[in-house]
């Protein structure tokens, strides 16, 4: 591995236990706050919001700073964005808080995709950016669980306070491992730039990364209050669940990374979301018997997050074909797309526990999900009707 990806996989650690430890806390946030659930899941949504507008906005502004000045004072942003968390005397504050990280959060993906690309071959692609994305999974494994758990027994607010010591590693890393003069495209104008949303074919990627890296989240935002109130699992128990569904969710990351690089980002995107769909579904069954459940959110694990490799290759080929001079933007926009669909997700949920109960998130994320997985076909079929006449012309 080089050491500038092994850097950006270590500082993907922090920035991944910031953003998915507020899951395993929200029953303790809801309650130490005197908020409801819905109010508590909200907190997913805005930081989601905030790497959503973080990621193209300051991209397009920072374009021009060198790469390994702009990702250490990413991470000195996040570090304090989780400090002011660590000190927050109220609902407000935290929200603040959770802006500060996703905006740092936005940024990091958009240029550490552009950048762990270039680091190897093109057809190792998939995995570098796999590789990267990694780091978020080991949050899974370690990060969550460890953060639930000091959450459960010191408070919520201990839980940013370590978080932010994370982010000191991580930022110490970048300023040792990732190399001075690292080779990054200059920036195009910022009219061409926003001439990619116009360009009808990386919107439907967009679609397709919102809708099915959103679907998900309609039920893995309330994982937690579902398997204490629902599935009867004691709060210490839901840390075990959470440390289990990370660990399937690590090798889950590194099997999609490969599926993509072998079988081609659409063919292995439409597997991936069926499977995530079937195990969805199956959840809304399984949470009578806390053996089965514990069984499906392993599995879930390993589709979970299994798509991201092959979204984030797939919108750097479709932006080299439409886009080529804003390859980087693109894949910025498609940060936003991920964070799009987790802010409303996590939105969708909550309005789902509000209006019909907990039990009934896991269907409706199916259903969302089952529409990644028409969009990903629609794609496919455009993608083959394009280039058919490339072919007629080459005959």
């Amino acid at each position: 591995m080089p050491p500038a990806l092994l850097a950006l996989t270590l500082a993907a650690f922090a920035i991944g236990t910031t953003e998915f430890v507020i899951v395993g806390l929200i029953p303790t946030i809801a309650a130490d706050l005197a908020v409801s659930l819905p109010s508590a899941g909200l907190l997913v949504s805005l930081y989601a919001l905030g790497v959503a507008v973080g990621a193209p906005i300051l991209s397009a502004l920072t374009g021009r700073v060198a790469r390994k000045p702009l990702l250490v004072g990413l991470m000195a942003l996040f570090t304090v964005g989780n400090l002011v968390a660590w000190l927050a005397p109220g609902y407000a504050t935290l929200v603040v808080a959770r802006l500060l990280t996703g905006m740092a959060h936005g940024v990091f993906f958009s240029v550490g995709s552009v950048v762990a690309t270039g680091l190897v071959p093109r057809d190792q692609g998939a995995r570098a950016i796999a590789t990267l994305f990694s780091g978020l999974t080991v949050a899974f494994v370690s990060g969550v669980p460890l953060g639930t758990f000091i959450g459960q027994h010191f408070g919520w607010r201990a839980t940013f306070l370590v978080v932010a010591m994370f982010g000191l590693v991580a930022l110490v890393g970048a300023q040792i491992l990732v190399p001075r003069g690292i080779a990054h495209a200059a920036p195009a104008p910022l009219r061409r730039q926003l001439r990619v949303l116009l360009q009808p074919r990386l919107l439907l990627v967009y679609a397709m990364t919102a809708v099915g890296y959103g679907g998900s989240l309609i039920a893995f935002t309330f994982l937690a209050p579902i398997l204490e109130n629902v599935a009867g699992f004691e709060p210490a128990l839901v840390g075990v669940v959470l440390l289990a569904y990370g660990a399937s969710v690590a090798v889950g990351n590194v099997w999609g990374g490969r599926l993509a690089d072998r079988r081609g980002p659409i063919p292995a995107l439409l597997l991936i979301f069926a499977l995530l769909a079937a195990v969805l579904l199956a959840l809304n069954f399984s949470t009578a018997s806390r053996p089965l459940v514990a069984l499906t959110v392993l599995a879930w694990g390993a589709v979970a997050f299994g798509n991201v490799p092959g979204l984030q290759v797939y919108v750097v080929r479709q932006a080299e074909r439409v886009a080529p001079d804003a390859t980087e933007v693109a894949a910025g926009l498609n940060i936003s797309a991920f964070n799009v669909g987790v802010a409303g997700g996590a939105w969708a949920g909550g309005q789902v526990v509000q209006h019909l109960g907990l039990a009934h998130t896991p269907w409706v994320a199916a259903l969302v999900t089952l529409g990644a997985l028409g969009l990903t076909a629609w794609s496919g079929h455009l993608d083959r009707r394009a280039s058919q006449p490339r072919l007629a012309r080459a005959c």
